[in-house]
């Protein structure tokens, strides 16, 4: 992964809001920034960060578990190890550096370390600037390189689905299908899933964000799929509905309406077209099926190295289509005591509409 271009771009906006350095805290804009791909194991134990001079050098600041990691992976950058925690370090580095503005991810940082920040800022005689969504700003249109790692991790997603879905049958419990599905992804190749499975069968699947438990599939059950993988640092996203047996027509019927909105949404992506407009579209299509009422979640969101990340298409957001976006389309209908229907695929922001990144039909053709 090539980093300098974004390292460049990033400095070029940290100097034109008058800072000295800004500190990255987030994971995912650490690997997008220094293709260091250590985990955190949470906001209060990371891996460790980045701090970014207005020129010159970037630093990758890490302890002794990590050190050896950063320095094979953070190519261009100056590796420096804390002893005591990174914060006594930053008060060594930041004079040495002559930063004394420094600006931090205010969205990704804990008030108890921002305290701690401000009390060593004090003693050496920074300021602090609290930021938000800098990185993200970058991350959001994909160049060709990361459009390709989407494109493989979405093609991996649907052959994991394939495979398990060739071995659903009657008997079977949500949780045990969601281990196999997830048991699957590492076997192929996967880093890990990017998100917990979604498995749900009939009256379970009018939860949005169902949670798979012990219910057992029946012949004739509504089974919804929704799952995701890690591959090479990049997300994939997908949600698949079908029953397990022959289709009744209330469900065909339900189904064939969600594949119209999602069909229709997609037609409505272009750039320059605006993110609530495009949500629009889909809304119109349910609402004219009689199930306004039961689409109560955004369409869709921007997949990259977080699962979720902008552009939202929801029915607030201004923001505008722009070639290198990659958005889920996701439509869905949820009727409690039936169940739900959602249809997702994965789109790039093309030069004049966008491609489908999904190939996988099932539940698709009817």
């Amino acid at each position: 992964m090539t980093t300098a271009p974004r390292l460049e771009a990033l400095q070029a906006r940290i100097r034109r809001r008058g800072l000295d350095g800004f500190l990255v805290t987030q994971p995912d804009n650490r690997r997008y920034l220094s293709g260091y791909t250590a985990c955190d194991h949470g906001i209060e134990e990371t891996s460790g960060v980045l701090l970014i001079p207005a020129r010159g050098t970037p630093l990758l600041l890490t302890d002794s578990r990590f050190i050896l990691q950063a320095r094979e992976e953070a190519a261009g950058y100056r590796v420096e190890q804390y002893r005591r925690g990174v914060i006594p370090l930053l008060e060594k580095l930041l004079p040495a550096l002559s930063i004394r503005t420094l600006g931090f991810e205010s969205h990704y940082i804990l008030h108890a370390t921002v305290l701690r920040m401000e009390k060593m800022a004090r003693r050496i005689g920074c300021g602090l600037v609290p930021l938000s969504n800098l990185v993200e700003g970058m991350r959001i249109i994909k160049d060709r390189e990361e459009i390709g790692r989407l494109r493989k991790a979405v093609l991996l997603n649907e052959q994991v689905f394939r495979l398990v879905h060739s071995t659903i049958e009657p008997g079977m419990t949500e949780r045990e299908v969601a281990l196999a599905i997830e048991l699957t992804m590492r076997e192929l190749g996967a880093e890990r899933p990017a998100f917990d499975t979604i498995v749900a069968f009939a009256g379970n699947a009018a939860r949005p964000h169902a949670v798979p438990g012990e219910r057992e599939l029946n012949t004739g059950d509504l089974v919804l799929i929704d799952m995701g993988l890690v591959l090479d640092g990049y997300c994939s996203d997908m949600t698949r509905t079908f029953i397990a047996g022959r289709p009744e027509k209330t469900f065909t019927e339900r189904l064939r309406l969600v594949r119209r909105a999602q069909l229709a949404a997609t037609a409505a992506i272009r750039p320059g077209a605006i993110c609530r407009d495009v949500d629009r579209a889909a809304r119109r299509v349910i609402a004219d099926g009689g199930y306004g009422d039961l689409f109560g979640h955004a369409l869709g969101h921007g997949v990259g190295l977080a699962v979720h990340e902008e552009p939202r298409l929801s029915p607030r957001s201004r923001k505008k289509l722009r070639p290198g976006m990659v958005v889920t389309v996701e439509p869905g209908i949820y009727l409690p005591g039936w169940g739900g229907i959602r249809l997702e695929n994965m789109v790039v922001v093309g030069e004049e509409g966008c491609e489908l990144l999904n190939r996988d039909t099932t539940g698709l053709d009817l």
